[in-house]
């Protein structure tokens, strides 16, 4: 079902432009100094390269790519190592900070876009990277998310599509060659593919992580600006707005199309539930082809959001994200190698070692994609797409707060009420 867009032509408009992803990618949140008013330290980027590395991440699925990558990188440098520090997902984005701070661990570490990315700066974690020669190496309009006051922090490594992954066949198998371009057009869609015998939408409504992934595509046409979340939290819109409860009674009608119990369901078993060839949709993202592959799925993949408005009313096609924001940290110890792993992950070519063998997308420059998964969604790179918007939400309790109020008319709750409740934490915390 694939977009008539050659792949090779996409991937060349990927290599040569700007993505074409409607990239009004916000800069990175305020606050560049550390705890107390003093500043980060400065970068030691040369020296010699020696000592380990501690690398913290939260890609366990990349361990292998990665010690390939670690294996190249002491081969170059003798007196080197990496050390892969990897947390799940949901205990990175708790934790990271409390276990990177004084480099306990993390000379290099990795960091999500919004919330988690501005403490880490305000706690004087990073060490700038605003005039290095590693900044060169990436697109410049994909990694002002590693951005805080005009100063490169972190440099995005991932680019994502925070939308429902498709397995291919079964939407042929449903009578669906295009995308729906209107919300009936998507019911009918997740009704086609439950007649087929399939879940239609396989979504982790317990996982904290991503169950907030559907979000973005759910408000991104409904919302009446692409800051939606941004003036949710400032008060300038509010949770009880006509077009947030209109989100929530879309999302009352997609439950007939989830899996059971879908409220406690968690990412590694909807991702089950899909390579096993029993859902049509997955309502994650395109992180997660790599996992689906992993468990013997070989059914050929692309990408659907849904549209939540009418055709002429739609204004995203999808959702776009970079993170995996790399960032070299200011208490370490072996600064020197820590960056020298940085510009190693950072060469097109290792870049590119990384993206083929994980099936994410980069932000790096000249990057050669050869993955099969990679390419079958290439089209996407073209498309008008607005850069995730439930990372807007930078005070995690009001990020919290928004997400549930989906769970929860899932879970059986009014949308009006489930609206209210939602708006009662977001006024207690701006009071």
């Amino acid at each position: 079902m694939s977009p008539a867009l050659d792949r090779r032509a996409a991937l060349r408009l990927f290599a040569a432009s700007g993505l074409g992803l409607g990239l009004a990618a916000c800069a990175g949140p305020g606050g560049g100094t550390a705890a107390g008013g003093s500043k980060p330290s400065a970068l030691a980027t040369s020296g010699t390269v020696k000592g380990t590395v501690s690398f913290a991440h939260w890609r366990a699925e990349d361990k292998a790519v990665l010690a390939g990558l670690i294996k190249a990188f002491v081969k170059k440098y003798p007196d080197a190592g990496v050390e892969q520090d990897i947390s799940p997902s949901a205990d990175y984005q708790s934790t990271a900070l409390r276990r990177i701070q004084g480099s306990k661990t993390g000379d290099l570490f990795t960091a999500f876009r919004g919330a988690q990315f501005e403490q880490i700066v305000k706690a004087g974690v990073y060490s700038p990277l605003t005039g290095t020669d590693v900044v060169g190496t990436y697109r410049a309009s994909l990694i002002t998310p590693g951005v805080a006051k005009g100063v490169q922090y972190g440099l995005p490594y991932q680019l994502v599509f925070n939308m429902p992954l498709a397995n291919a066949d079964a939407l042929d198998r449903a009578g669906h060659t295009s995308a729906p371009a209107d919300w009936d057009g998507f019911l009918q869609l997740l009704d086609d593919l439950k007649a087929k015998g399939y879940t239609p939408l396989a979504w982790p409504g317990g996982d904290a992580a991503n169950a907030g992934q559907l979000l973005n595509t759910m408000v991104m046409n409904n919302a009446p600006s692409d800051d939606m979340f941004t003036k949710i939290e400032s008060g300038q819109y509010k949770a009880t707005d006509d077009w947030f409860v209109k989100t929530l009674e879309q999302y009352g009608e997609l439950k007939p199309y989830f899996q059971a119990r879908a409220t406690g369901s968690t990412t590694d078993a909807v991702t089950q539930l899909f390579a096993q060839g029993k859902a049509g949709l997955l309502a994650v993202g395109s992180f997660q082809m790599a996992a689906v592959r992993s468990l013997g799925a070989t059914f050929p993949f692309d990408l659907v959001a849904p549209i939540t408005t009418t055709a002429a009313e739609a204004k995203h096609q999808g959702v776009f994200n970079t993170t995996f924001i790399l960032g070299v940290n200011s208490a370490s110890k072996v600064q020197s190698a820590a960056y020298a792993f940085l510009e190693f992950l950072s060469d097109p070519a290792n870049a590119g070692t990384y993206a083929n063998g994980t099936g994410q997308h980069v932000t790096v420059q000249g990057v050669d994609y050869t993955n099969k998964d990679l390419k079958a969604i290439a089209p996407w790179l073209t498309k008008k797409n607005l850069l995730a918007p439930r990372f807007q939400l930078l005070d995690l309790d009001i990020r919290t707060a928004v997400e549930n109020a989906a769970v929860a008319v899932v879970g059986g709750k009014k949308p009006a009420q489930a609206a209210e409740e939602a708006q009662r934490v977001i006024d207690q915390k701006r009071s």
